[in-house]
C-alpha cells in the first residue's frame, strides 16, 4: 500500500509555524530570498496552496473534479494577502496548514485514483512537504538547507535530479547514495538538494570542472 508521508508535512507544518511565531510586521513586509517577492509573499503563497490542496481532496473524496485554481487566482490571491500583518499571516498559515492536514488525514486508501475521480492524491503529499520545506528556506527567518534532514534531502534529489544533464552523477559524501552516471558532483545530501532546488547551499557542490547548467524544474504529476 502507498503510504505518503503525511506524518512529515504534519511536522513541516509545525516546524513552519514555529519559525513564524517573533516574526514582526516589519519582518512579514521584508524580503525574502525569492526575487521580488517579500516575506508576506511567501506566507501568502504557503496558506493559500494548503486551501487549495485541501479543496481538491474534500471535493475528490466526493468524487468530484476542481482545480486548485482559476486562471490568474493564484497570482491574484498572493498579492492580494501578502500585505498582512504578521499575527494575520501565523493565523492563515496555521489555519489552512491545519486544515490541509486534518484532510488528508482522512484519505483511507491512497492506492486507488478511480475512487477520486482525479489522479492519485500521494503525489500532492510530496509537492506540499518540498513546498514547506523550501520555502522556510526562502523566508530568511534563520533556516538552512543544512536544517533539512536525510529523508527530505535524499527525497528532494530524487525529484529535482532530472534537472541535471545526461552524463552526470550525484555522489553523496554523508550518506551512501548516488544518481545518475558520468561525471562526478560531489557534496553533502543536503547541499546536492539546495543545488538543484536553485537555492544557496551551504557548501558549494564539487566537481573536477564547471558545475553543469540546470535544467527546468520537473513537471508535476
Amino acid at each position: 500500500m502507498i503510504t505518503p508521508p503525511t506524518g512529515a508535512v504534519v511536522e513541516a507544518h509545525r516546524w513552519l509555524n514555529s519559525a513564524l511565531a517573533d516574526l514582526t510586521d516589519t519582518d512579514v513586509a521584508g524580503p525574502s530570498l525569492l526575487p521580488r517577492w517579500t516575506r508576506g509573499h511567501v506566507l501568502a503563497h504557503l496558506a493559500d496552496a494548503a486551501r487549495a490542496r485541501a479543496r481538491v481532496v474534500e471535493h475528490a473524496l466526493r468524487g468530484e473534479v476542481v482545480q486548485m485554481w482559476e486562471p490568474g487566482e493564484r497570482d491574484a490571491v498572493i498579492e492580494a494577502t501578502a500585505g498582512r500583518t504578521a499575527a494575520e499571516h501565523r493565523a492563515a498559515v496555521a489555519e489552512h496548514a491545519d486544515g490541509l492536514d486534518r484532510v488528508w488525514a482522512s484519505v483511507e486508501d491512497w492506492t486507488e485514483p478511480s475512487r477520486f475521480a482525479i489522479a492519485p492524491l500521494a503525489p500532492a503529499v510530496h509537492i506540499r512537504w518540498r513546498e514547506v520545506l523550501i520555502h522556510l528556506v526562502d523566508l530568511d527567518v534563520g533556516v538552512r538547507p543544512s536544517d533539512w534532514d536525510v529523508e527530505f534531502s535524499c527525497h528532494a534529489v530524487d525529484f529535482l535530479h532530472t534537472r541535471l544533464p545526461p552524463h552526470v552523477r550525484l555522489t553523496a559524501t554523508d550518506v551512501a547514495r548516488t544518481w545518475g552516471t558520468g561525471v562526478e558532483v560531489t557534496g553533502a545530501v543536503h547541499d546536492l538538494a539546495a543545488w538543484l532546488a536553485g537555492r544557496a547551499p551551504v557548501e558549494r557542490p564539487r566537481s573536477t570542472g564547471p558545475l553543469p547548467l540546470l535544467g527546468p524544474w520537473p513537471a508535476y504529476r
